[in-house]
Parts: C-alpha cells; structure tokens; sequence
C-alpha cells in the first residue's frame, strides 16, 4: 500500500500549455493507487482532450457547471464533497487570480468555493506574469488561507523566455502529493533531527573533457531525502552529478568527485545524527589529470594510472561520535554475503542492498528492491517505486535509530 492508495485527488487543470503533461501526472497518481477525477476548464481543453484524460484516469471528464448528469445537477457540490485533496495543475495567472477573489464562474472555481478538501496549485505561466505585482500578491494571499503552492519551477518556457514559471514536472507533483499525505497520516518519527544524504555518481576527471563515472541516476538517494523530510527531518543532500530536480525543503549540496563529496561530507557530518551513503562513489581516480585534451595517437592503447578514493562511508562510521550511519550495497551477486560482510567491516549500523544485476531496478529505473540488514536482523523490501522503497526503508531506518538512541 502507498500513502495515496485510495485516496480521491480532483485533478483540475486550466488554460496553459503545461495541461499536455497532466495526462502523465494522472497516470503516475494512478499508479500508486489514487483515485483521480478531472475538471477541465474550457480553455484547458484547447490544449489536450478530455478523452485522453478520461482514458488515463478511468473517470468521465467534468467541465458544464450546469450538468445534467450529475446528481440533482449539482456536480460542483457532487466533486466537492469527493475529493480528499484539489490539486489545480497548471494554475495560470488568470485562475490564481480567480481563486483570489472568490470567483465562480465555472465548474472549477465553484467547486473550489464549495470544497472542504485542502487546495493546492501548481502555478504555470510566463516568467513575467509571475513575477508580477498583482500575481505575486495573489499568491501570497493564497498561501495565508492554507493553500498549499507547488512550484513553480524556472527554465526554459514555451514563448521563448527563461525564468520562473513552469508547472514543476508530473514526478515531482507526485512526490509532492505522497508527501502531503504521508505529514498527514503519520507521526514524525524523526522529527529535528538532521539527517545527510548523499546520492547519485562521481565523475573522476581524465582531461578536461572526459572523466570516468557510473549508472546511478541519483533518484533512490533523492526519494530517501523526501521521505526524510516527510518524517520531520533536517535534511542535507550532498549530490553528484544528475538531472534531477532539487528535493523539496531540503538542504542541496553538489559535487563533481568523490574527493568533492568526501569534503562536504566531513565538513559537516559532526552536525548530522544520521548519515546514509546512498551515492555510487567511484573506488578509484585517475593518479593525474591531464590539463589539456589528450589527443587520439596511433597507439591501440592508452594506460590510466588509477588511485583509491577515500572510503566516505568508513571514515564516517570511524568518527569518535559517529552519527547512525546506513551504507548501500549495490551488488551483482551474493549479495547477501557481500553486504553483510561490508556492514561488519565498515561498522555500519545498517546496510540496505540491492541487486543491479535484475533488469527494471537499480541504476537508471523507476522501481527498486532492497534487502536490509542490521547487526540484530534483516528484512525484505519487495519491489516498488523508488519513492516507496525509501518511505520503507526511512521507516526501518527510524525504528533503528530510535531504539538504538532511546535512554
């Protein structure tokens, strides 16, 4: 079960281009078990059909303020009532503004008036009518009144221009979504603590334009930040290289190497009560980096001198007053033996392993699955998304934590 299984979002999406990536937010929700119903305005159905949205979310689409369909032709009262969260994605200027000023003039804004269910909005507009007086004023009224905001995020934009205002991509309204859910549900096991993170690869420098890395993607340690931060803590990310998007109310730190990530480890980790070493940190560098482009030659072959990076992980767990430190193991055989011996040698508290070798987890996929371990026990961590193994595995972590600071 997921945070949102059975949970009834009321998707409403306005007039913007952002509306075709509604389609992908509807099946991801889906997917995890939300039930989802879609309100279009009439201006979003220029940009995509409601038959697509009805064939993504298993529901007819609503628009007629006035449906005949709906129970006593009320269906703003009907949906109101409905819904356990109203997410409006996008949400232009002119909606924002709408929603400001109580105005219910369609099927959405009058059901916003009527709904006791939480608000929130994920704003999508050019950089300029957001960063406008009048936009901004709303927005902060909005946000008096509890309404949650989503975003936005900045970029590229479909007129041309860069700055602030694109609707924040369907994953991360997602996580955005479980994590709502999860504060709501659930006590905040880690609560003031500071927890550090590190996730995704290092790039080991060769010449100034080729370097040696990995697979990972950075998503498993990015899902572990935001189901940190969901349990209440103060979360650091210290982050490789990746395209992902910062991670919520998280405290984001990017490095390059293994020596980079070593660094802003150890400058910090006397402040941190739980370290997870969830990054691929490559073993080895290049002993030199060559300061110009090597250049291609007739020789068949070409020797790079590799040295060992420091073992972050092992140092961390070497500190006089270590914090709670959780090692991974991404492993393509025994893993089991491999992890557990790599938890004895390295004293971890904890260590959660998986197998790379399985096709659809692990580096680059969506889903994953882990086997934990601990000085007293293991568990298993059938395969899911990656944001539900992390709240899994934080659960774990926490229990751990808990029991093993507890007077």
């Amino acid at each position: 079960m997921t945070a949102i299984a059975n949970k009834r979002i009321l998707l409403g999406i306005t007039g913007g281009i952002a509306a075709y990536k509604c389609a992908e937010l509807t099946r991801r929700l889906t997917e995890r078990g939300a039930q989802v119903r879609v309100v279009m305005t009439q201006s979003a159905q220029e940009f995509i059909t409601p038959l697509t949205l009805q064939a993504v979310s298993g529901f007819p689409v609503s628009h007629n303020l006035l449906d005949p369909a709906a129970e006593a032709g009320m269906g703003h009262i009907e949906l109101a009532k409905w819904a356990d969260l109203v997410l409006i994605a996008p949400a232009t200027a002119n909606f924002i503004a709408k929603l400001t000023a109580g105005i219910a003039d369609d099927l959405l804004s009058t059901l916003c008036l009527a709904t006791p269910a939480p608000i929130a909005i994920a704003p999508a507009m050019n950089q300029v009518m957001y960063q406008a007086p009048a936009t901004q004023a709303n927005l902060a009224t909005l946000k008096q009144r509890q309404v949650t905001l989503w975003g936005p995020a900045s970029g590229a934009q479909a007129c041309g221009d860069v700055g602030p205002g694109r609707m924040v991509n369907p994953d991360e309204l997602v996580t955005a979504v479980v994590d709502y859910f999860i504060d709501q549900a659930q006590p905040q096991l880690l609560a003031g603590k500071n927890i550090m993170i590190t996730a995704g690869p290092t790039r080991e420098a060769i010449d100034p334009v080729r370097y040696i890395s990995n697979h990972s993607s950075g998503k498993m340690g990015y899902a572990l930040a935001q189901a940190a931060r969901s349990l209440g803590a103060n979360v650091t990310v210290v982050s490789g290289p990746v395209a992902l998007a910062a991670p919520a109310k998280c405290n984001l730190v990017k490095v390059i190497s293994a020596l980079d990530m070593h660094d802003a480890v150890m400058a910090d980790i006397n402040q941190q009560d739980i370290f997870i070493a969830c990054a691929a940190v490559a073993d080895y560098r290049p002993a030199t980096i060559a300061e110009q482009k090597i250049k291609k030659t007739n020789n068949d072959e070409m020797i790079v001198r590799m040295i060992k990076n420091p073992d972050i992980v092992a140092k961390v767990a070497a500190l006089e007053n270590a914090p709670f430190t959780v090692g991974f193991a991404a492993e393509t055989q025994d893993v089991e033996h491999y992890a557990r011996d790599k938890m004895q040698r390295k004293n971890l508290a904890m260590i959660a392993a998986n197998d790379v070798s399985q096709s659809g987890q692990g580096f680059n996929a969506e889903d994953n699955a882990l086997t934990v371990f601990w000085p007293q026990g293991m568990t298993q961590i059938a395969l899911a998304s990656k944001q539900d193994v992390a709240a899994q595995l934080l659960q774990l972590i926490a229990t751990q934590f808990n029991a093993n600071t507890s007077p």
